[in-house]
């Protein structure tokens, strides 16, 4: 089994999920990314599948120099994610 490189660190990251789960699945998006867009449902049908085995872990990867309002968007879901609105 591998090894998170980075520390899941709820202070920081977004996470869903038991945090007991046995399979942490770490997400890298960009909000304006077509190809996190079609991600999505995926990531949805593994949760689904895996319940309680499952925890989810986002981390904004805001792709500025492609996409115009990443950044601004990874902002605002930061500040969601404070008042814990992020999910």
């Amino acid at each position: 089994m591998a090894t998170l490189k980075v520390d899941v660190d709820p202070a920081r990251d977004f996470v869903l999920g038991n945090t007991d789960a046995p399979v942490t699945l770490v997400e890298y998006g960009d909000y304006e990314c077509p190809h996190c867009e079609r991600a999505q449902p995926i990531v949805e049908a593994v949760r689904d599948a895996m319940g309680d085995d499952l925890r989810v872990v986002f981390r904004a990867f805001p792709l500025a120099q492609m996409h115009p309002h990443a950044q601004h968007a990874a902002e605002a879901a930061q500040s969601a994610g404070v008042q814990g609105k992020f999910w």
